[in-house]
Order: structure tokens, then C-alpha cells, then sequence
């Protein structure tokens, strides 16, 4: 069961296009430079993701996009997360504008084309990782909260059968890649706080749905890892 087929209210859809577009522009008007291509190219792999992403998930579950439209709004959201899940969800802006700021007013030694290009394959890994996750999870909420309207139960198809929370581990990839991809040194500092966030945000929600959620201590002990596979 996937829940009801709701489709996202035109309302919600559009004020999401309203932050996500100025999130991903944000650090190239930052940088107010037209020759930072790294921030052009981020900015383009943001917003292509959305809109990719957003796509297959109104096709395969519009019932989940119905839900992702609506869940910041959603009552029985834990009270945690509702300061959690907005920091990471803006987290990749968060370390583009570090980095633009550091382009407008002086660049760090910078990271040398190679690390560049690993880093960009890196963060593609991790937006893949985190679709997938998306697309074999009908209940991938915004936020964390059982969602009994909508049959919820444990799920364990797709990258769930190795990781408890692929979509955490997706993350936190692409923002452990960002930094070195867009050449900017100091914005490490902020990726490594919002990594921290993020695994914080893992281990509440990981005791949550054992606690809350049917079957699901029973699932954690087929699958042992919540974030890295052989480490935690």
C-alpha cells in the first residue's frame, strides 16, 4: 500500500519553485561573479535535480509527492525534527553561499581539478543515491512522523536492503563532495557541522521508528547499518 494517489496541491508546487530557485542562485549572486563556473554548474545540477526528481516521483507515487508537498505542515511532525529538517534541507545552499562569499572576497588555495572532478562524481552519487532512496520509499517524508493515514509500514526494497536510512547517507555524501567541488576550502566548516546534523538527525529518527513504528526493530536487526555500511 502507497497511500492515496493526492496529487501536489498547484499552490504548494509553486511555493516550492519559489524557494528552491533563488536557493540554488543564491550563491552565484553571492559570488557576484559570472566566471565562477562551479557555482553555475552547482546551481544547474540543483535545480535539474529537483525537476528530475519531482518528475519521476509524480509518476511512479503521486501519493509521496502529495505527501513531500505538504509535510513540513504536517501535525504530528516530531518536534525535533521541525528545526532539523529544514537545516539540512537547506544545507546545500547553505555551503554554496560560504563558498560564494569566499570567491567575492578572496579565495583560499584552491583544490586542484582532479579532487574537483572526483568530488562532482561524488556529489552525482549521492543525488542518485538519494532518488533512489526516494523512489523505493513510498513513505520518504519531508519530515519525521508516522504517517498512519497512509498505511505506513517499514520498508526495506531498493538501497533499504543494505542501509536503514539511504536517504541520510545520500545526503551527507553530497555534502562531504560539495565543498571540494565548488574550490572552496572554508566551506568545509559548514559541511562538516550540517554532516553532524545529519547523522544527529539519523540516530533520533533510527529511535524513533523503533519505538513508534510496527516491525521495525525487527527490520534494524536484519540490517545493521544506519548511514556506513561495516561502520554504523
Amino acid at each position: 500500500m502507497t497511500g492515496p494517489t493526492t496529487p501536489i496541491p498547484a499552490r504548494a508546487l509553486l511555493g516550492t519553485l519559489l524557494v528552491v530557485v533563488p536557493a540554488c542562485l543564491l550563491p552565484v549572486v553571492v559570488a557576484g561573479s559570472w566566471e565562477w563556473w562551479e557555482g553555475w554548474a552547482f546551481a544547474a545540477l540543483l535545480f535539474g535535480n529537483f525537476v528530475v526528481s519531482r518528475a519521476l516521483l509524480v509518476h511512479w507515487n503521486p501519493g509521496l509527492a502529495g505527501e513531500r508537498g505538504r509535510s513540513f505542515a504536517a501535525p504530528n511532525a516530531e518536534p525535533w525534527d521541525r528545526v532539523l529538517a529544514p537545516i539540512l534541507a537547506l544545507g546545500g545552499t547553505l555551503i554554496g553561499v560560504t563558498a560564494g562569499l569566499e570567491i567575492r572576497f578572496g579565495a583560499s588555495p584552491g583544490f586542484p581539478l582532479p579532487f574537483q572532478a572526483g568530488a562532482l562524481c561524488l556529489f552525482l552519487a549521492g543525488l542518485v543515491l538519494g532518488n533512489w532512496a526516494m523512489l523505493a520509499n513510498p513513505f520518504f517524508s519531508g519530515v519525521v512522523r508516522i504517517q498512519s493515514e497512509r498505511g505506513h509500514r517499514v520498508v526495506s526494497a531498493g538501497p533499504y536492503r543494505w542501509l536503514r536510512h539511504p536517504g541520510y547517507a545520500a545526503t551527507l555524501l553530497a555534502f562531504a563532495a560539495l565543498p571540494v567541488f565548488l574550490d572552496s576550502a572554508r566551506a568545509l566548516a559548514p559541511a562538516a557541522c550540517l554532516v553532524a546534523v545529519g547523522v544527529a538527525r539519523t540516530a533520533l529518527e533510527d529511535r524513533f521508528l523503533q519505538g513508534e513504528l510496527d516491525g521495525y526493530r525487527e527490520y534494524a536487526a536484519r540490517v545493521r547499518y544506519r548511514l556506513v555500511p561495516g561502520i554504523w
